[in-house]
This record gives C-alpha cells, structure tokens and sequence, in this order.
C-alpha cells in the first residue's frame, strides 16, 4: 500500500480547480459574485477568445488591503464568515474562500486593489506560483485579469468547446447575474464588442431590455406576493413570449441565481393550459427569506439549494402567477411592420414604456358586455354530429364526450353527458371584461370564426375556443365526481413487468384509494373489476398504467393531474371540428360562452383561441397610414 502523504497546495489547488473552474463562465461568475459581495456598483467585465486568452473585471467596491490580498489567495480564505454558526445563515454569494487560489492555479493572474486609503496593491501569480507582490496606483476597488486559461492543464483545455460557445455561456451568467442585481451597473464586452449594459437604476424591465430587447421586456407583467416567511416579487411574460427550453426561467433567491425543479415545476404549473405542449415561460422572480431557512452549502458552484417549508413556498409562487394571469387579457395581435432592428440585437438604452398605438383603444373603452343569465339559450352548440337543423333555441343537450356521473354496472362502452351548461357571470362581470363583446360577421373555411368591433377584426379557432368551454366544464365535474366507481361487467386484464408488479404489491392500498382495484390473475397478470367513473372511455387501461407509472418515478398517487388530463381528452373528443359550417345562432352562443370561461384565451393544449388585427394594423396593410 502506498504511503500516505499531505498534498502540495499546488496540487490542492489544481484539484480544487476541478470543480471551481469548469470553464470561463466559471471564472466569471466567481468574480463578479466577489465584486457583488464588496458592494461594488459597478462591474466590468472585458473577455477575448471566449475567455481562454483573457478575462477581466474590474469593479468600485471596498477593495482590499495587502494583508487581506495576500490571504484571499490562501485556500479557505474568507471574509465572509467567521464561525460555524455564520454557515447557516450565508447572506452572501460567496463563502468557501476557494474561488482566487483555484483560479489563480490554472492561469496567469493579475490582481491590483485598493480600499481608497493609501496606495493600492499589485500581486501576480503564475499557474498557482506567487511572482509579483508590489504597491499600485490608489484607486478604490479592485481590477482582475486572468490570462491563458488551463494553459498549464491541457487535459481540460483539450475540452473546451468553441469561442462561440463559451461566450454563450458567460453571456448566460452574467445575464443572470445582471437581473439577479439589477441595482448593479453591469457592461460585458467579448473582443472589444459590447453584449450588455445595465444602467444599475434597480429597475429589473430595464435589466430585461438590455438582454432581450424592449419590445419583449414591453410584455413582462409584475408579480408580488409575500407571507410570514417568503417575500416573493419579479416579472413574468404574457404566454405568447415563450421558448423552447426551460433556460428562461430565473430563479433567485436572496440574490442568489439557483437551479431549483420544484419551484420551476410551480412555475409551469401556473402557466397550465396558457403554453403549447413543448414551450416554457419566461420569467425572473427574486424570492427573499431569513438565510437560516435555505442551506447554500450542498452544491460545489452554490446553484442547488434546500429550502425549508419548500412546499409553502411553491404554493405561494403558484398563486401569485395565476392570480396575477388571470387578471389579464391575452389576445395576440398580428403586427403588419418588422422593427428596425432585429429581434436578437440587444437595445443598451433605459426602458421606456411601448408607445401606445393612436387607433388603439384600451379595454376600459370598450362596450358594457351583455351578461346572459344561465338558460338554456346560454348552452354552447354541440358537437359535429349534433348540428342538424331545428329552431334558433340553443338548448342544445347533445353528447359531446363520455360521462363523468356516476354509472350503473355495464359493459365496458362509451357513456354519455349531459351537454356542459354555461357558468353563471362571475359578480361585476370580471370574467366577461377580459373579453371585448363581438359581432360576429361570418365564418372563414368553415373552421374560423370573424367577429369585431370597434378595435379591429377578430379570428376566433372555433375547435379552440369549444375546447376551452368544455375543458373548464368537465375540470369541474370530474372534481365532483372523481371517487365515484365504475363496475365492470367484463374485467379488463392488464400483463405487467416485474417492476410494475413490485410497485402493485408495494402500493395496493393507495390505488384502493384512487378507486383502482387489482386482483392478481395468474402470472404477472392482474384483472381489473373496478374503476374510477372518471376514466376516459377508451383510456382506462393507459390511466391504470400512468398510475403505476407515478407510483415507480414519485412513489405517489397524484390524481388530480390525472384528472387534468382526463378533462383535456374529454374536451378534445367533444369540441367541434375543423371544416364545419356554423348558423349564426350558434356562432353568437359560442362567442357568449366563452366570455364566461375563467382563461378563454387559449385552449388547453395552449393553443391561442383568438388572433387580433387592430383598426391600425389593417390601415397599414392596405397602406392608408405609411
């Protein structure tokens, strides 16, 4: 066996290196954070070749003295805390004292600071090797070039991915630092060229104009919330700003940038139904707490953490953003001239509010909405095979999609509903505001409904705007009705693997609960003599499947998205199809009961129900304004 030996701080150093410095970014994030932490309020940033030929930053916070630069070099040298007690309570970005010397042993550094008093310092170190310590010309803060990066490592350096790349990663941090800090005045430059400049008025819209331009920041909505333990504010984009990956979702707590799935999952949670199946929101949200409620300390880049009272605090998140979406109207508007410059050219200016259009009216000016009480004359039209001609009287009691009551024992078949009724208009009328009052003028390709009013032409997706009707219908039926069970006459048998049938054995008690039961019928084969009423008919096999699946990944029954999803298909199956011709009659009752649907402006697959050509925007096209 070999002899057991204290390693070199060189090589504690490098190996520290390893998880500090995964690439440039790193290195970024490390020094802006520490010049966050000396209250700078203003931070610099200047790379070339993607931060493998230099990195600096330079800021004006309290700086240091030689002694204190001398140490800051030393591994687990910190100013930030000082006993344990201190660890769980970190109010600060850094702590662990490992960021200067793990850098400073894969590159060439220069440091020169200075607190304001006095002359400054210059130290130089060499791939880990102190070989300059010398006075410097006074200033207050502190400047901090890397050079040559893993020049002494190649092995990492053989890893490295393009200067494209790599820039796109710093430009990432600092972005998220930038709003993070928004009080901060943040510049970063790559090759001489400026990416991004905040002016550190603490205004965050500003902060997001700098990064994604201010017609996209123009569509951010405040969200401010709070409770005993949480204080909860930032900005969320309306639903048609979204992406294709969750990376715009921004999560800070107490300053701190943090990569955290439960509270993204809130997020999203609240964004149900409002996004296309595949796109994310956009969102920075700062969450303040006491620091002795997060642990900081479980992550070697500090992004991971633990909350304490974690699911107090996704509730909170989730309200806030319903609450703040449901008070808005969401209806895209089709824009008839291309900015000047392009969507991707960050605009380094102050935000100013978007000009209001002069044709543009708001949506105090529109009408009174005409509130129907809940007749029959209010229900929406049925589904395809329902129109036949008749009487213009909507009561239209037709079936669009399996039943959610409770069922008598029969074979395994479809089963009918009553046609969904109308909700009763919420007091003041709150629902029907959201919606400006139309007059229909007709149907595009049997598949588009064409209303308006005095702001403009209106297109309605007929299928979408059902769909949204019937989904909020039977969301709240199957709630009513979800313990009810359904006894079959001819038991379904379901073939399982290993696992499935561990989980079965592990977990009967709580698919009893959910209404699901299972008895076994030979080899890894169970029958199914029960089930709940709310199973989609044609899906009960892939519901019991999907339980069994929660079960395996959560160890839990989470029926109520399985609800969501049985009321999505239920919609789906019954809402009208494409290339159907509609009676203005039941054009007029669809309009109106969409008008009562608590989110009528997408369908829930997220898909938008309405598009909107404004007055303005048709004057343009036909060149009447220029």
């Amino acid at each position: 066996m070999a002899e057991v030996k204290k390693l070199t701080d060189e090589l504690s150093n490098k190996i520290a290196a390893g998880e500090v410095v995964e690439r440039p970014a790193s290195i970024v994030k490390e020094l802006v954070e520490n010049a966050i932490d000396a209250e700078s309020t203003r931070v610099d940033i200047e790379i070339e070749e993607g931060g493998l030929s230099k990195i600096r930053v330079v800021d004006n916070g309290s700086g240091m003295t030689r002694d204190n630069a001398e140490l800051a070099f030393l591994r687990h040298a910190t100013s930030k805390i000082t006993s344990e007690r201190d660890l769980f309570q970190i109010a600060s970005l850094g702590f662990r004292g490992e960021a200067l010397p793990s850098i400073a042993a894969v590159s060439n550094l220069d440091l020169t600071t200075g607190t304001g008093e006095g002359e400054g310092t210059l130290i130089r170190y060499q791939g880990g090797k102190r070989i300059a310590l010398s006075a410097a010309k006074a200033r207050k803060g502190t400047d901090i070039t890397v050079r040559d990066l893993f020049f002494n490592t190649p092995a990492r350096l053989k890893y490295m991915k393009t200067i494209h790349t790599e820039i796109g990663n710093i430009t990432d941090v600092v972005n998220r630092l930038a709003l993070a800090h928004p009080a901060v005045a943040i510049t970063l430059s790559h090759n001489g060229r400026q990416l991004l400049f905040t002016n550190g008025s603490g205004d965050m819209k500003a902060v997001l104009a700098a990064i994604y331009g201010r017609r996209t920041a123009a569509k951010f909505l405040p969200v401010k919330t709070s409770s005993m333990d949480y204080k909860i504010q930032g900005l969320a984009a309306e639903p048609e700003v979204n992406r294709a990956s969750r990376q715009y979702i921004s999560i800070f707590i107490n300053g701190r940038y943090v990569r955290h799935f439960p509270i993204v999952k809130a997020v999203e949670k609240a964004y149900h139904t409002l996004l296309p199946i595949g796109r994310h929101p956009m969102i920075a949200l700062h969450i303040e707490m006491d620091p002795v409620l997060i642990d900081v300390n479980v992550h070697p880049a500090k992004l991971e953490v633990k909350i304490s009272k974690e699911q107090e605090l996704l509730t909170l998140i989730e309200q806030a953003l319903k609450e703040t979406l449901s008070k808005q109207t969401f209806i895209p508007e089709v824009e008839t001239s291309r900015a000047k410059n392009p969507k991707t050219e960050q605009v380094p200016l102050e935000w100013e509010a978007r000009p209001k259009q002069p044709e543009h009216t708001s949506q105090d000016t529109t009408p009174s909405p005409v509130y129907r009480q809940n007749t029959p004359e209010a229900a929406p039209f049925p589904p395809e095979e329902a129109l036949e001609p008749r009487e213009p009287a909507y009561s239209l009691n037709r079936n669009p999609a399996p039943a959610v009551e409770e069922y008598q024992p029969t074979e395994n078949v479809s089963r009918p509903v009553p046609e969904p009724e109308p909700k009763a208009a919420a007091a003041g009328g709150e629902k029907e505001k959201r919606v400006p009052e139309l007059e229909p003028i007709g149907q595009l390709q049997g598949t588009y409904i064409l209303a308006q009013n005095e702001n403009g032409l209106y297109i309605i997706d007929q299928h979408a705007a059902q769909e949204r009707i019937y989904y909020e219908y039977y969301r709240d039926k199957i709630t009513e009705t979800n313990r009810h069970i359904q006894e079959l006459m001819i038991p379904m048998t379901l073939e399982l693997s290993p696992d499935e049938e561990r989980i079965i054995t592990a977990y009967e008690e709580d698919l009893k609960q959910a209404g699901v039961y299972l008895e076994p019928f030979g080899f890894r084969t169970y029958r199914v003599s029960s089930h709940p009423a709310w199973f989609p008919a044609g899906e009960e096999e892939n519901t019991i499947r999907e339980l069994i699946q929660q079960l395996l990944e959560d160890k839990q029954i989470r029926v109520s998205a399985l609800l969501e999803e049985a009321a999505i298909l239920m919609s789906c199956k019954g809402a009208i199809k494409a290339n159907r011709h509609l009676r203005s009659d039941e054009i007029q009752s669809l309009l109106e009961d969409l008008r009562h649907c608590e989110t009528p402006f997408t369908c829930p697959h997220g898909r938008p129900v309405f598009i909107h050509f404004s007055g303005y925007d048709m004057e343009k096209m036909f060149k009447r304004v220029m």
